[in-house]
């Protein structure tokens, strides 16, 4: 009898096929998991501590599958529409911009300032380069409760001044330079979050509260909360 031949194999997977959840989270995903988490804190569903553990994980999340584990016990993970707050959201948010655009910051052996009274954007890109940026928040205007700040520094230096009264965390790196971001937890749930990413090389990024100065819509609530 002759010899049977040996089964051909099977062909290689393409090297295109990603596994599943595997895809690559884009900065829309990473905001769509941060609004739910921001909402289930302001619900009570979280507390600050958990809320930061989360959130500092949805930015280092490189995969959408890495992305939907930290929500999947919260209502709106699954699509299903959260409980409506009892309390309408605080008059220091303005109107949301609909389109979603980012904010360009760019500075190149020059000096770019943002300050004043300007309606936030849910992101802002801050380029340094032998250059420098001052980002100014004290008097802003949040249209959102998260505001996503990318901040990179090429031998230059990019400074953010936020209220004393919001919530402020970041994740970077320092590449014979200094990433250094203050951690704030505002007492008040309902507080706008900042979130700063970015690295520095051989540059300066720095985010921290300026002394003095509050959102005044919620220095005014949590006064009424406190009795005073």
């Amino acid at each position: 009898m002759p010899p049977v031949a040996p089964a051909a194999p099977a062909a290689p997977a393409p090297a295109y096929a990603d596994p599943q959840g595997a895809l690559r989270a884009s900065d829309a995903d990473r905001d769509r998991i941060a609004d739910i988490l921001a909402e289930a804190l302001a619900e009570g569903r979280l507390d600050a501590e958990e809320h930061a553990e989360r959130v500092e994980a949805v930015y280092r999340a490189k995969t959408v599958g890495e992305l939907e584990p930290i929500v999947r016990d919260l209502p709106a993970a699954g699509g299903a529409p959260s409980a409506p707050r009892a309390d309408p959201a605080p008059a220091a948010y303005g109107p949301e911009d609909a389109e979603g655009n980012a904010d360009q910051l760019l500075a190149v052996f020059s000096s770019t300032t943002r300050k004043g009274r300007w309606r936030v954007a849910r992101r802002t890109n801050a380029f340094a380069i032998f250059g420098n940026i001052e980002i100014d928040l004290t008097e802003a205007i949040f249209a959102q409760p998260l505001t996503t700040i990318n901040a990179t520094s090429i031998f230059g230096n990019v400074e953010i001044r936020v209220p004393e009264n919001i919530s402020l965390r970041g994740s970077g790196t320092g590449i014979l330079g200094n990433f250094e971001v203050t951690t704030l937890e505002g007492v008040d749930p309902q507080a706008p979050l900042v979130v700063v990413n970015g690295y520095a090389l051989l540059g300066n990024v720095e985010a921290r509260p300026k002394r003095g100065k509050w959102v005044v819509d919620l220095q005014t609530k949590l006064r009424k909360h406190l009795g005073h």
